[in-house]
């Protein structure tokens, strides 16, 4: 079984992905947007009701699904929501890094422009762990060079 979170975004997915992928030091697999998903039956709206023309180009050049693996592994998964898909309270993506220095690279580059929780430091479970939100508005945990048990 694999878990992969999957992040809906309100029109800057592409910019978003693009920020994780050299914070991560990942790659962008698969990018769609919505204006080559091929019309749906019963209309060409995909789903979202009568539009602009405006608005329909926007949502064109919107992102439909995009993947980005890190180290050879699928990582994260997002798109621009055409619909608002609420608020989920509680959340956070963990990660977990054997290397410390790596661990603490990552930690700055996910919370440039965003906000620091808990700065990266030592824990009694892990060489350096912290806590921020991206830019984004997504919350990060950055686990790296865990500490044995007691």
């Amino acid at each position: 079984m694999h878990i992969q979170p999957y992040l809906f975004f309100n029109g800057n997915c592409e910019e978003a992905f693009k920020f994780y992928e050299k914070a991560l030091g990942g790659k962008i697999n698969e990018l769609h947007r919505y204006k080559d998903m091929p019309p749906q039956e019963g209309g060409d709206d995909n789903g979202c009701g009568p539009m602009t023309p405006e608005q329909k180009a926007k949502f064109d050049e919107s992102i439909m699904h995009v993947n980005l693996t890190v180290d050879g592994q699928m990582m994260l998964m997002g798109s621009d929501s055409p619909q608002d898909e609420g608020t989920v309270r509680g959340l956070s993506i963990s990660i977990g890094i054997d290397d410390v220095e790596k661990g603490r690279k990552v930690f700055e580059a996910l919370s440039e422009g965003g906000e620091v929780k808990m700065p990266f430091q030592e824990t009694f479970w892990a060489k350096g762990f912290g806590m921020c939100t991206d830019k984004f508005g997504v919350p990060w945990m950055v686990n790296a060079g865990d500490k044995p048990s007691p």
